[in-house]
């Protein structure tokens, strides 16, 4: 694990905005005009995803992908100038929130600036022609980093966006050489002490595939050498699938209570309902008070929760990474209060350094967080249906801190109503 890692990150929350389609405008500008709101939601961090100039050989769709990244040390200018970035940035700060900025560095555009003037960087095919190791990113070519001049490059980059943001999301870092991201943060962190790192981790068998090929990929374990965070991709598919009926929720709560003893004991992982990547969590999970538990559950586990934009108002769209296609505002139920309410329960002290657990008892997930005879004890009724449980709780009446209703438990049990409940105990 990083050592300097702090598990304070899990009292935090995390809030991607992807800036083309966060507003009809599309720019860093209107972003900014929105960030009362960012910060009310009980935003700590937010993460724009990336913010460089695009390629437009073999580019996808009208716009490119923001991921096929022309020019590493400029800004797009569709959202503005460097100035305004700048602006973006310091308004973040002035709002009590740090700034995460997309790091692409495993490819780039086919014409980017780096092909340009360092084609021998790059991997090339047999043939002698650029190319990648995964076909259907066909709007990008893969970098080479046997070259050490290419390392030096890149961090030397990194350190420039060090003296302006405060950390970093790498998309798909295991692909990247870990020794690579073990000097950047060793370097880094001399400009910018604190730096924060996020892994775009992948999921087991997109690392099997990796490695069938022959290539390099870490797995989440190596790559907590290097990362604060890493994505929780281990255990999404099984997520994925409690959903759909293909799997169970069971198998769910297993793998996602397993990670408590294979990680380093401050490990911190992302949670997510949803991202850029994946379906909306309102289209995954329709029925409203369903949600409102996933939601939940998602912000209690062990970790740092992300929001992705529009996810507070349960938008169903998913925003094309290839065309202009503005997060629809409004869309579906708004759960901004839901979110700022677990962002203030996860502020107590007990998220910092805690032993997790995590079971079923049918549809129902009852997680814990203990550290000594503290314990916060949350049950979450994943079909949005009632039902009765057994807790390990003393009998009497106890305080919902999502909604301050009062639950009673009764010789070990507590009968819920469907929607989700977090309490807090403070005996053994």
């Amino acid at each position: 694990m990083a050592r300097n890692t702090d598990p304070g990150l899990r009292n935090r929350m995390m809030y991607c905005v992807f800036v083309r389609n966060y507003s009809e405008e599309g720019t860093f500008r209107k972003v900014q005009e929105d960030l009362d709101r960012i910060r009310d939601l009980g935003t700590d961090i937010v993460w724009l995803m990336p913010i460089h100039p695009l390629g437009e050989l073999n580019r996808k769709g009208s716009l490119g992908s923001p991921y096929a990244i022309r020019d590493y040390r400029a800004v797009n200018p569709e959202f503005g100038t460097m100035d305004d970035f700048r602006s973006l940035v310091d308004a973040i700060h002035a709002h009590g929130m740090q700034c995460m900025i997309d790091v692409v560095y495993n490819h780039t555009a086919p014409d980017s600036w780096l092909r340009e003037h360092h084609p021998e960087w790059f991997y090339h095919k047999p043939d002698g022609s650029f190319g990648n190791h995964v076909g259907d990113w066909s709007d990008i070519i893969d970098l080479d980093y046997t070259k050490r001049d290419l390392w030096e490059y890149q961090i030397e980059t990194l350190c420039m966006w060090a003296g302006i943001v405060d950390g970093f999301r790498c998309d798909v870092a295991p692909l990247v050489p870990l020794d690579f991201w073990k000097e950047a943060r060793r370097r880094v962190e001399q400009v910018h002490p604190g730096c924060l790192w996020l892994s775009e981790s992948v999921e087991p068998s997109f690392i099997r595939a990796i490695r069938a090929m022959g290539l390099p990929a870490a797995s989440d374990g190596e790559i907590y050498q290097a990362f604060d965070m890493a994505y929780d991709y281990d255990i999404y598919g099984k997520y994925a699938s409690a959903l759909t009926g293909e799997g169970t929720l069971e198998a769910f709560v297993e793998a996602l209570d397993a990670q408590e003893g294979i990680y380093p004991d401050n490990y911190v992982k992302l949670r997510t309902l949803e991202n850029h990547d994946r379906p909306r969590a309102a289209a995954l999970i329709p029925d409203a008070r369903s949600r409102r538990n996933w939601t939940a559950f998602a912000f209690f586990a062990k970790g740092i929760p992300l929001v992705y934009n529009g996810q507070e108002c349960s938008c169903t769209q998913r925003p094309s990474l290839f065309d202009r296609d503005p997060v629809r505002w409004g869309e579906g139920e708004d759960m901004s209060a839901l979110i700022r309410r677990l962002c203030e329960i996860r502020r107590d002290a007990l998220f910092t350094c805690s032993s997790f657990s995590a079971r079923t008892q049918g549809e129902t997930v009852i997680a814990e967080h203990r550290a000594g005879e503290k314990r916060m004890i949350g049950c979450f009724c994943t079909k949005g249906r009632g039902g009765v449980v057994s807790v390990d709780l003393p009998d009497g009446e106890y305080r919902n801190l999502i909604d301050d209703s009062t639950v009673r438990v009764d010789q070990g049990h507590l009968a819920l109503v469907g929607e989700p409940v977090i309490v807090k105990s403070e005996t053994a």
